[in-house]
């Protein structure tokens, strides 16, 4: 029998990775490879789109080089950071920068240029908010594309034809369809989600932050082909992203999450060698915590639950048909790496671990 491969790809704040696995999830190999990052101004984070899928593609490719029968490799699928990419109608990156350069076209998650943006949509207090603990984050999408129509109008607002998650872009670029996750959507774009009220944009919120265009265009620019997360996308890898990534075309593509909900998924089911008790207890009493350059703590119920100061609840974010709420900490791992690389010994330690080939792991 013809063994059988999967490709993960997971790109973070400063790198991509992606691994092989088997069909009963064992890791194969694994490869990374740096992002860039543009720091314009203070509190400004921007990223290339096309380096993010080169980077991507590169990574791809080195995992699967030792699959000599790519029909073997059966599907691959995608979680990445909550970032903000734009495009313009021809599909090319379109400028997010005071700088005006198309190259950085993605508003990083940390990046907080919004705040009073986000100032102004909490005084709103609108409906909306319940899903998000009663305020919306200035890292969540809606404040960064008010402060993009009032500051690079022109250079941005006036040419973008569509706004999406970073996750949703890799699926984009995979399979050439513009459907969006669940997952981003609901956590991040106040889509609203439950299984008593269905999905839908809510009109008067979009309205009542001075972005109606998204309106009277039918929310085009930003979403109407929603999917759950690893629902098939499209017909599979396109010719040309098959070439990329070194893989067959029409190869399965499954519908992207973010990247902490994706390794919230991966650890609510996990199970504890020589722990009954613990493998006995249901999802929704399993509390995953995600670290990264931030902190998340992720659970599920199976009712929309509403705790002020909590985001969520996220119908479908991270589990079908469970709803997700999140918490956790913006900059913890960031602070870590902060702490390590001022310590007086730091330089020392670095230089010593690169002499011998070795990696220095950083928190985020």
């Amino acid at each position: 029998m013809m063994d059988v491969f999967y490709v993960s790809v997971d790109v973070g704040t400063g790198s991509v990775r992606a691994g092989l696995f088997t069909s009963d999830g064992c890791m194969v190999c694994t490869a990374t490879c740096s992002l860039e990052m543009n720091q314009s101004e203070p509190h400004f984070y921007e990223q290339s789109s096309r380096n993010v899928w080169e980077s991507t593609c590169s990574v791809v490719k080195e995992v699967v080089s030792g699959v000599k029968n790519r029909e073997q490799i059966r599907g691959i699928g995608f979680d990445a950071t909550c970032s903000l990419v734009a495009l313009d109608g021809a599909l090319s990156p379109v400028t997010v920068s005071l700088s005006g350069e198309d190259n950085w076209n993605i508003v990083v998650w940390m990046d907080h240029r919004a705040e009073v943006q986000a100032a102004r949509i909490n005084a709103l207090s609108h409906p909306v908010l319940r899903n998000v603990g009663g305020k919306m984050s200035l890292e969540m999408q809606p404040p960064k594309l008010m402060w993009l129509k009032e500051h690079v109008y022109e250079s941005c607002w006036k040419k973008a034809r569509h706004f999406m998650d970073l996750p949703d872009f890799l699926t984009f670029k995979a399979t050439g369809s513009l459907s969006r996750s669940m997952c981003s959507l609901v956590c991040k774009w106040g889509y609203q989600a439950s299984e008593e009220n269905g999905c839908y944009w809510d009109d008067s919120f979009w309205q009542s932050i001075g972005l109606q265009e998204l309106v009277s265009d039918a929310y085009a620019a930003i979403g109407t082909d929603v999917k759950t997360p690893g629902q098939p996308c499209g017909q599979g890898l396109t010719v040309t992203a098959a070439e990329q990534l070194g893989l067959v075309a029409e190869t399965a593509v499954a519908c992207s999450m973010i990247d902490a909900h994706a390794g919230g998924l991966g650890s609510i089911g996990c199970n504890v060698d020589g722990d009954p008790f613990l493998n006995s207890l249901p999802l929704r009493c399993r509390l995953p915590v995600i670290c990264g350059t931030s902190t998340c703590h992720m659970a599920i119920s199976e009712r929309s639950l509403f705790v002020p100061g909590v985001w969520g609840p996220y119908l479908s974010a991270m589990v079908p048909g469970f709803y997700t709420s999140e918490g956790g900490q913006s900059a913890a791992g960031k602070l870590l790496d902060h702490v390590i690389e001022t310590h007086p010994a730091y330089g020392e330690v670095r230089d010593a671990l690169q002499s011998t080939s070795s990696d220095v792991v950083r928190c985020s």
